[in-house]
């Protein structure tokens, strides 16, 4: 089968009169809007799906540091880090693999062809207008990465009347971070830009052991491994003559991380996403998006400042979508996707490029009380042939303090090229990796405050891993993973408490002696709660975060303790657009491992003074 779309067709449907079609983050009665879980804007309650949602507010709020800030302790998100500030860190999300979760920024696909991570660690947060996470699997509309669940991170839009911004600050390990940013806009137009620098000598990132009996590192280089990271963002819009709209974006940052290891101990990294769409009515009930994207994951590695390797990858992307409006509560969304990943190296690959091509189709739809979405794609990978996945999820509205969901998805990953062609360890024989998933939730809104939960289960079989008999990776393993989610917003005391917990038990599901031990580096059980108040000018918070034990690795022979860490933060508004933000991180000093013999970050302090004139 071959997936073809003209350009022509592209043409015609932007030549259409256009009408103002622009997504909002809150509907007329103030819901929160989320786009990333059905592609479209709906409410959060009319999602049907698990997601979390973190807004410019909440950053400023937490004084986060880093994205993995913000991820930290959403309800079904493990996290494993090299080291911390800048260093190697893993998103396991609902327990699936660290490459089985989609990043999207601002629309557009990101990540590398040939790790199949993203380095979110390198993701600056003054550049971050809003995260938004939908757990569970989405492939019958994103394609492949997405079993997790996706991650879409949305720069900031700009709008309204000329706006400067800037904020500098200092802390432990001789962090400094500076950013300033200008947006604005009129009746027709809105822009943002921004900048923003950061840099740490930070701590001793590994305590390996060498050779022979090695582990972690693999070395012991016992200093400083610092880190520091320039970024720039910009994004523009415009409100074309008719109504039509025009959106582009950008995001550049650039990273030198020290780290401890054998054969690399330095890199230098970029990350850069351009991004454009167009989205047009040519009817009242027909809206059309045409968006196309670049992203690139390019690094440099060094050893004791000799250069080592070098790996880039890009990636090429095109979008179209027709959202159909039936009726008032029916709609139908019709999309093709294109991409194109292409990898450069010192390494060398004997495939080095290849496409993709998606169609999919979503019905969405309210009979009564009842809410549906059904979902269906069909990709069709240069390498792999055809893989089709789908969705079907009902809700029910039983009234604002209950509604109850359920859903039905599959999802697949196709292999990455480290895993088909890296020389005396890629298998070209490898097929993606495919998952099944079920869950159920319930959710409601009273006086008192908010609450959400879920359970799910999903089967992901043929997982690459290591054959032994082979002596290469192979489509052996597959997991079981069942899990609860639960989150509750609340007020107790004039005191704002968000809370979310999460249990969860992946399995491993392989033949053989590790059989029935639990998947690496992932939590059984872990939690968070925020809690903040204001008093005048003054507001104060805490953030509590645990985390149970967990493995190193597959055979449960590295066990790492479970932890638990708190952070205290202040605020004092001394003008209406000046602010002082003071933050203790790991108050006790907590000595802990999210990856055997890499360590984390001890106690330490920041204190930031920020300008941003209210609107």
């Amino acid at each position: 089968m071959n997936i073809r779309l003209s350009a022509a067709a592209a043409a015609v449907a932007a030549a259409f009169p256009f009408v103002v079609s622009t997504p909002a983050w809150a509907d007329a009665e103030g819901e929160t809007v989320v786009v990333t879980a059905t592609r479209t804007a709906r409410t959060m309650s009319d999602t049907l799906a698990s997601v979390s949602v973190v807004t410019r507010e909440d950053i400023e709020a937490m004084q986060a540091r880093s994205s993995l800030d913000l991820l930290r302790g959403l309800p079904g998100m493990s996290i494993g880090n090299n080291g911390g500030l800048g260093k190697n860190t893993s998103i396991f999300l609902r327990g699936t693999e660290s490459d089985h979760v989609l990043v999207l920024i601002d629309g557009i696909k990101v990540g590398s062809a040939t790790s199949g991570a993203t380095a979110i660690q390198d993701i600056p947060v003054e550049q971050i207008e809003r995260i938004e996470v939908v757990r569970g699997p989405r492939s019958g509309l994103y394609g492949s990465e997405a079993i997790g669940g996706v991650i879409q991170i949305f720069t900031r839009r700009g709008g309204g009347p000329l706006t400067p911004s800037f904020s500098a600050g200092f802390g432990s390990d001789r962090t400094w971070r500076l950013a300033a940013g200008l947006s604005g806009g009129g009746e027709q137009t809105w822009f943002n830009v921004s900048a923003s620098g950061l840099e740490t000598d930070g701590f001793n990132a590994c305590s390996g052991k060498p050779f022979p009996g090695g582990a972690g590192c693999f070395t012991t280089e016992p200093d400083r491994d610092g880190y520091r990271n320039v970024s720039g963002s910009a994004r523009a819009g415009l409100r074309l003559p008719g109504g039509g709209e025009l959106d582009f974006n950008w995001l550049r940052t650039d990273s030198d991380n020290e780290f401890d290891g054998t054969t690399q101990n330095e890199g230098e990294s970029r990350q850069e996403v351009f991004g454009g769409r167009l989205k047009v009515s040519p009817l009242a009930a027909w809206d059309v998006s045409l968006s196309a994207g670049l992203s690139r994951d390019h690094s440099d590695n060094f050893k004791d400042g000799v250069f080592a390797s070098r790996f880039e990858s890009d990636r090429e992307t095109l979008s179209l979508q027709n959202d159909f409006q039936l009726a008032a509560d029916h709609g139908v969304t019709l999309g093709y996707d294109w991409q194109k990943d292409k990898v450069s190296s010192t390494t060398p690959f004997p495939v080095r490029s290849r496409d993709n091509e998606g169609l999919f189709i979503q019905y969405l739809g309210e009979v009564g009380a009842q809410t549906w979405q059904i979902s269906g794609r069909a990709d069709d990978n240069e390498q792999f042939g055809v893989h089709r996945t789908g969705s079907v999820a009902w809700g029910y509205e039983f009234n604002r303090e209950l509604n109850v969901f359920a859903s039905y998805g599959t999802a697949f990953k196709a292999p990455t090229f480290n895993e088909l062609y890296f020389p005396f360890f890629g298998n070209p024989d490898l097929e993606p990796e495919t998952a099944r998933n079920i869950e159920v939730g319930l959710s409601g809104e009273a006086g008192w405050g908010r609450w959400s939960t879920s359970v799910y289960r999903m089967r992901v079989e043929d997982l690459i891993a290591f054959d032994a008999a082979l002596g290469l990776p192979n489509n052996i393993d597959s997991a079981l993973i069942t899990g609860l989610e639960g989150t509750l917003g609340t007020q107790l005391l004039g005191w704002d408490v968000n809370a979310s917990v999460t249990l969860l038990d992946p399995e491993n599901r392989a033949s053989g002696a590790n059989r029935g031990n639990v998947l690496p580096r992932r939590a059984e059980q872990s939690a968070r709660i925020d809690i903040d108040r204001g008093f005048g000018s003054l507001r104060v918070g805490a953030s509590l975060l645990a985390a149970g034990r967990r493995y190193d690795d597959v055979a449960n022979t590295r066990r790492l303790g479970g932890y638990g860490t708190l952070d205290l933060r202040a605020e004092y508004a001394f003008h209406r657009d000046w602010r002082v933000q003071a933050r203790v991180e790991n108050v006790f000093d907590k000595d802990y491992e999210t990856a055997s013999f890499f360590n984390q970050q001890g106690r330490g302090a920041f204190v930031t003074v920020r300008y941003e004139p209210k609107r």
